[in-house]
């Protein structure tokens, strides 16, 4: 049973070529406390790949970092259908990299992650 809040890992983006094209040739913005990147190209597919990452220059404790993502792979699964709604034949790769040097609540990494997505949508 598949429901449409989750994030299964056909949704993760961890292809090192991807992940090279996204940093290469994508298009960024910075909402606090994200720095996003995404790129997007026709496709008669709809896919949407996302990636996570909280530098350890910023948090040096592995426990900081995981909880982190943790909160911010949550903000995204349970708002990814405002980048589903708005695709049409696009594939999507999209990184979220977490560039605060605080532990924010989940409430601000929510409101910025949903901020982040409608972004995105205006300007595919």
């Amino acid at each position: 049973m598949s429901d449409d809040r989750s994030l299964p890992r056909s949704e993760r983006l961890h292809s090192l070529g991807a992940v090279k094209r996204l940093f290469e040739s994508g298009e960024s913005g910075f909402v606090f406390p994200f720095r996003y990147v995404w790129y997007a190209e026709v496709d008669n597919e709809n896919s949407v790949e996302v990636m996570f990452s909280v530098p350890k220059r910023f948090h040096k404790r592995a426990n900081k970092r995981n909880l982190l993502k943790r909160r911010t792979r949550e903000a995204y699964r349970l708002q990814k259908g405002i980048l589903h709604d708005a695709q049409k034949g696009m594939n999507l790769d999209l990184a979220l990299v977490y560039s605060s040097k605080e532990v924010l609540p989940y409430k601000n990494i929510e409101h910025a992650v949903r901020k982040i997505l409608q972004q995105i949508v205006a300007r595919m």
